[in-house]
């Protein structure tokens, strides 16, 4: 009812509903835990990251979305069904990629699209066609003679021919050589249109171009989540250049992380950066202020700041 409630709300709000929802998700192996308490919400439309470390439980936490595996505790909903209940009908709006998928070797590429046509209603032949054209798949050939990414642009083909509501890729661009990998990209947003994405990935450059919204998880835990426009935005690498030696100010300020003083420069990240605000602060706390540069952060940079943070609890 809870969640029925939220979705109401959002719909009066003019916001797209809700499309995955994972609530207090917790996956036991024995004494590990793999997901400690996992919440978020997927928009319709967006290309949610689910980005970690390797054993961050991002593949665990795909797994239980879709059913394969059960959560020790909490609930999850795909497409607004509860996923343990996830039909034929619900699958069949579901597109899935991943580093590991396995793809009948004996089959050649056209006997395993015919394999698959029936069991997706909206399967879109021409699409099919032009997707084959495109990834420069020849249909003869045996699934098991092709490349590791060439069958990684195969899994995209079957995922995206079917026209799916929701298309999962669980780490899809690992081991990809780079041009392979931009082929693949660049295919992936060619044919997205108003699909639903969740990308996991460790790699965090290779998402920057594909997602609308992050997801920082570490040890099963979601530290943050937010759209990407809104925390590329907000976070700067400030560089202030001081008439004087510079000192790191204490008590810092909450939202400045991983400051550091050399000669009469000081260096921190404005997590919560408004041009306006930063210059009267710093000023403020500074005197002989000469310069302030504040420079725009890639995902990497952001992420290996905002991470041990809030890992520690010491996000503002």
């Amino acid at each position: 009812m809870g969640a029925a409630r939220g979705q109401c709300a959002r719909e009066r709000a003019g916001e797209p509903p809700v499309i995955v929802e994972a609530g207090n998700l917790w996956k036991r192996y024995g004494r590990f835990e793999a997901l400690r308490g996992l919440a978020f919400g997927i928009p319709e439309g967006s290309a949610f990251a689910l980005v970690g470390p390797n054993g961050a439980g991002k593949t665990t936490t795909i797994k239980v979305l879709l059913n394969l595996l059960t959560a020790s505790r909490g609930s999850a909903r795909v497409l607004g069904v509860d996923s343990r209940t996830l039909s034929p009908r619900e699958l069949a709006d579901v597109g899935y990629v991943s580093e590991n998928q396995e793809l009948p070797g004996r089959l050649t590429v056209s006997q395993y699209l015919a394999y698959l046509r029936p069991f997706y209603p909206r399967w879109d032949r021409a699409l099919e066609g032009s997707m084959l054209q495109e990834m420069q798949l020849p249909p003869a050939r045996r699934i098991g003679d092709l490349s590791h990414g060439m069958r990684i642009k195969m899994a995209l083909v079957c995922a995206l021919a079917g026209r799916p509501r929701l298309l999962v890729l669980d780490e899809p661009f690992a081991g990809l050589d780079p041009l392979v990998r931009d082929e693949v990209i660049a295919g992936l947003l060619r044919q997205a249109g108003e699909l639903t994405i969740l990308i996991s990935s460790h790699e965090l450059t290779e998402i920057e171009g594909v997602a609308t919204d992050v997801g920082f998880l570490h040890d099963g835990q979601l530290l943050f989540q937010e759209p990407m426009g809104r925390l590329a935005d907000r976070c700067r690498e400030v560089y202030v250049t001081l008439d004087s030696m510079a000192r790191i100010p204490d008590p810092l300020p909450p939202h400045w992380l991983q400051p550091r003083a050399v000669g009469n420069v000081l260096t921190f990240v404005d997590t919560q950066f408004s041009d306006d605000s930063l210059r009267e602060l710093v000023r403020l706390l500074f005197d002989g202020v000469r310069n302030i540069d504040a420079k725009p952060m890639n995902l990497r940079s952001i992420f290996t700041t905002l991470a041990p943070a809030a890992r520690d609890g010491a996000l503002p």
